[in-house]
């Protein structure tokens, strides 16, 4: 068993930052690969970014060179930095964690990017 809890959302201006956290609890050295994924109302949820037990990291098109995810295992968190934010980039921002075949979600924070 894996749990999530993300922080950091946040209402901020366009061009702004926000830094988003993940702490998970549970088995979080056996979890293969973490990433963030975002829902806007109306769309799918999509993946932003990735990051493996190793380290190999993974964009969205839409947030590459703004976007980075990293991970801290003695903290057993990760983190999106997100910069020069848009109106595009609201929606919920969820963590998720797979570890072997299942993949465990935190309930997401909301970031709100006003223009």
């Amino acid at each position: 068993q894996v749990q999530l809890v993300e922080s950091g959302g946040g209402l901020v201006q366009a061009g702004g930052s926000l830094r988003l956290s993940c702490a998970a609890s549970g088995r979080f050295s056996e979890i293969n690969a973490m990433g963030w994924y975002r829902q806007a109302p109306g769309n799918k949820r999509e993946l932003v970014a990735g990051i493996t037990s190793g380290g190999t990291t993974n964009y969205a098109d839409s947030v590459k060179g703004r976007f980075t995810i990293s991970r801290d295992n003695p903290k057993n968190t990760v983190y999106l930095q997100m910069n020069r934010l848009n109106s595009e980039d609201t929606a919920v921002y969820l963590c998720a964690a797979s570890l072997r075949t299942v993949t465990y979600w935190g309930r997401g924070t909301q970031v709100t990017v006003s223009s």
